[in-house]
């Protein structure tokens, strides 16, 4: 391209070397900016599409083929992913310490409302397989499922703890050291979830009910990792 002058303008090699989802933890709240930009901010809108077109598929489908008690169960299980979701985009991109603790306070509220709905849709699940035990855990769906609240579970009480309570732990600097594991296990129990919902297209409930395409859910849950994994910052997960 030539500039004003004539002379041929030069492209920094860096531009043109520049990845086109951008480097890892390229997005970075800045110091003018309200929290509530975290989720749009860098790649993060992909996430945002991804969830949300997760969610509608699901919901879609319910209310197409009819409400009953069991359409409780992926009802909130999507909506417990969305929140989860949610709450990872919120606190990624904090930088200064400010942003940091109001993005703890944001993310803890955003997965409390999400492992809530997880838990009651658990009960409902639980619920409608009460009067026949025998079929609980025949699926891969129902497997992966359990661990995946489980792991869940375990991940919001150690997250609260070492913020909230750290003195449980032995003090402040004994709950900052978990802070990168907490991280790193973050993002492994989103990966189970988003896999827990693509092995849910194979239950029988879902192959002569809803219908809901596994083609479908693996685009809605590829563009929800390509959002979230740019905004990852190698320094927090303490590489």
């Amino acid at each position: 391209m030539a500039s004003a002058t004539g002379i041929p303008e030069q492209v920094p090699a860096s531009s043109e070397q520049e990845p086109l989802l951008g480097r890892p933890g390229d997005a970075t709240q800045q110091s003018d900016q309200g929290l509530y930009y975290n989720f749009f901010t860098g790649t993060a809108i992909l996430a945002q599409v991804g969830v949300w077109i997760l969610a509608a598929i699901i919901w879609a489908a319910i209310f197409e083929h009819g409400v009953m008690f069991f359409s409780a169960h992926p009802l909130l299980q999507s909506a417990g992913v969305l929140f989860l979701v949610q709450a990872i985009l919120i606190v990624q991109p904090t930088a200064t310490q400010k942003q940091k603790r109001d993005g703890t306070w944001a993310h803890s509220a955003l997965n409390f409302v999400g492992v809530g709905a997880l838990v009651a849709g658990v009960v409902v699940i639980e619920l409608n397989k009460a009067p026949h035990p025998d079929q609980r855990f025949k699926s891969p769906h129902g497997i992966l499922g359990m661990i995946t609240f489980g792991l869940i579970c375990i991940q919001a009480i150690v997250g609260f703890v070492q913020y909230w309570t750290p003195s449980l732990l032995g003090g402040v600097d004994n709950g900052k050291a978990l802070y990168k594991y907490h991280r790193v296990s973050g993002y492994t129990v989103l990966f189970a979830a988003l896999a827990t919902v693509a092995t849910a297209t194979q239950t029988d409930f879902n192959k002569n009910v809803l219908g809901v395409r596994l083609w479908a859910v693996l685009v809605a849950i590829v563009l929800v990792l390509i959002g979230i994994i740019p905004r990852v910052k190698p320094a927090k997960l303490g590489f």
